[in-house]
């Protein structure tokens, strides 16, 4: 009779052993190829245990000084490579740029846009939407006078609000931001809104806690252990904002649908569902001018646009507060520069002064410490690394913004930054906000 416990054994020793082998020899071929150094990890959360959650940044700029500017971390079953300082994120992104461009997808947000937008979307139909977006703000003004005149026209309206508190202590963050979003607004509704509108408030209510709740440890969670969302409260309230904001959204869609003249288009709203129109004509599947592309590029552009503006304005109001002196000079050279004229952006130039203070508040404040993730589109070797095509990429902007070797006084307020030794404005290449 045969031994089955003998032949058992056997094979499940030969099985662990096999396991061994292929285990090592991966490790093996991981190592001969020179993957980027890292903190070790442990099983499930990777090198969560060790990372400050309130201030994962901060934990990351710490690696740096230990592993080198190009790391490796795993956050949960995520495997990532960490980029900082000036050289390395300028030559990932810039100069090899076409092995860096896939955009990493990061689960709530991918669960949320369901590939619509801009800013989330991916292969043609970004290509598409940012096509569209970038033509279209040109029309509208981006980088013209007419863009000049929205900005004075509200302008004028956001310093009589001012007047009216007569010295009083008012909320700041909450005006700037009706300001910033008017602006905004004016572009893709071609209309503006009266600051205590209801909707209008209730949307900016919505964006901003969005835009706060996005860096939250919930989210974090989310994006790391996706199947436990419903244990999770914080993606429930960002659902609920986001579709209010869409709701809001659709009933401007709803207006200028009915009202629809091809040769008099206003505003992005209607330049998309004019070229929505077209598309219908020529095609009998769904293109990529429908409906759900559009209030998803709206809700891009009026969402980022509005809290990284209005959190640099906060940031610009805080900091002459504490440097009256430098508020002091910046008063002066607009007085002499300008004295009663209209503001317009081609008399920067003139005003070098104001030009560095304004160029320093954007990289002292930080808005964006970090962009989206990115993703390797080949395997690629750099700066003497393996990294494998598809790896997630994460490069830190806070750490080009405070690279030491790049910035004189790079924890300091310090608009000298961008100014020469006669006091001309000079361009920094670490200048990435």
């Amino acid at each position: 009779e045969m031994d089955w416990t003998g032949v058992i054994l056997t094979l499940l020793l030969f099985i662990l052993a096999t396991m061994f082998l292929l285990k090592k020899g991966s490790s093996w071929n991981k190592s001969s190829r020179n993957l980027p150094p890292g903190p070790r990890t442990i099983p499930i959360l990777g090198n969560l245990h060790m990372m400050d959650l309130k201030k994962p940044l901060k934990t990351m700029i710490e690696w740096s000084k230990e592993y080198g500017p190009i790391f490796r971390i795993k956050l949960g079953c995520q495997e990532m490579v960490v980029l900082t300082g000036y050289e390395t994120v300028k030559e990932a992104l810039v100069n090899q740029g076409d092995a860096f461009a896939e955009r990493a997808s990061v689960p709530f947000f991918e669960d949320v846009a369901k590939g619509f937008g801009l800013v989330f979307a991916h292969g043609e139909n970004w290509k598409v939407m940012r096509r569209f977006t970038l033509s279209t703000l040109r029309t509208y003004g981006m980088g013209k006078r007419i863009i000049e005149d929205k900005i004075t026209e509200e302008c004028s309206v956001l310093i009589k609000k001012i007047e009216t508190y007569a010295g009083k202590p008012f909320d700041v963050p909450t005006i700037l931001t009706a300001a910033v979003s008017n602006i905004i607004v004016s572009i893709l509704f071609g209309k503006r809104y009266e600051y205590k509108d209801n909707n209008f408030q209730r949307l900016l209510k919505n964006n901003s806690e969005n835009f706060r709740l996005s860096g939250s440890l919930d989210i974090l969670l989310y994006n790391l252990f996706p199947k436990l969302w419903f244990l999770l409260v914080t993606p429930k309230i960002m659902i609920k904002n986001q579709n209010e904001i869409h709701d809001f959204i659709r009933t401007i869609l709803m207006e200028y649908s009915q009202d629809l003249d091809k040769n008099d288009q206003r505003n992005l709203i209607e330049s998309f569902l004019v070229r929505q129109r077209e598309e219908n004509m020529n095609t009998k599947n769904d293109g990529y001018f429908r409906n759900e592309n559009l209030i998803g590029l709206v809700d891009d552009l009026f969402g980022a646009g509005t809290e990284t503006m209005a959190n640099t304005l906060c940031w610009a109001i805080l900091l002459m507060m504490k440097y009256p002196e430098i508020q002091s000079k910046v008063q002066e050279e607009i007085a002499k520069e300008i004295g009663d004229l209209q503001p317009r952006a081609d008399l920067r130039r003139k005003m070098p002064y104001t030009d560095a203070v304004i160029h320093e508040v954007q990289r002292f404040a930080d808005v964006v410490p970090t962009n989206l993730p990115h993703a390797t589109t080949m395997d690629v070797t750099f700066k003497g690394f393996f990294i494998p095509k598809g790896m997630y990429i994460l490069p830190l902007l806070t750490s080009v913004l405070r690279d030491e070797s790049q910035w004189e006084k790079p924890h300091e307020f310090y608009p000298e930054h961008f100014l020469d030794s006669k006091g001309a404005f000079v361009k920094r290449n670490a200048f990435m906000p």
